[in-house]
């Protein structure tokens, strides 16, 4: 029988990501359910300085609240020339949260007179893994995606600040390429490669 695991977003590409991860790792025995599968509870703020804390927030909460073990993520974009920023404020960088469209134009803006070589810039994920069956009870690990920030939006696919990183060595932003590749290479698939062997022994105690 298949251990549920809540994955603590309703994002559907989320758990599509982390479906593609767990098939590549040729892990088995995981059935990744979203919050929206699963009774709602009161979700905590997450208001930790960091993406580890943040992760733990959230993972937290939802093993408490649903006695399942839980994966979240938080993640963002860090900017050089913005001292790290927007950082864990990535999601409501112009206010609102999740308003794609003003945080890119937001970020943007504040980068207009930096010189091409100073818009070093790197997406950042924390994924943690937390309750019944998780080794040692919490599991945090990290993924760095380095790029830049180009100075205009290219690409359809991704969410968020896709459309305006470039990733290191590519010559495509993150938003033009396909989910597979952005799996490969991606902060967020990077740090859930990471919890593999933490998912595999998750998965060998169903």
């Amino acid at each position: 029988m298949a251990v549920r695991l809540l994955v603590a977003s309703r994002n559907a590409k989320k758990l599509a990501e982390l479906r593609r991860v767990l098939e590549a790792e040729g892990i088995v025995g995981i059935d990744p359910v979203g919050l929206d599968e699963v009774p709602e509870f009161p979700e905590e703020p997450e208001d930790g300085a960091t993406f580890a804390e943040n992760a733990l927030i959230k993972a937290r909460s939802g093993a408490a609240a649903t006695g399942l073990p839980c994966l979240a993520d938080d993640s963002g974009l860090a900017v050089d020339a913005l001292n790290g920023m927007p950082g864990v404020l990535s999601a409501r960088w112009a206010g609102r949260h999740g308003d794609d469209a003003a945080n890119n134009a937001l970020l943007l803006a504040q980068l207009s007179d930096v010189p091409d070589e100073r818009r070093g810039a790197g997406f950042v994920s924390a994924c943690a893994l937390v309750g019944p069956g998780v080794p040692g009870g919490e599991v945090v690990q990290e993924g760095r995606w380095p790029g830049v920030v180009l100075r205009e939006p290219r690409g359809e696919g991704g969410f968020g600040y896709d459309p305006l990183f470039l990733p290191e060595g590519s010559g495509r932003s993150a938003a033009e390429l396909s989910p597979q590749e952005k799996d490969a290479a991606s902060h967020r698939g990077r740090a859930l490669r990471a919890l593999a062997p933490a998912l595999r022994e998750l998965a060998a105690r169903a």
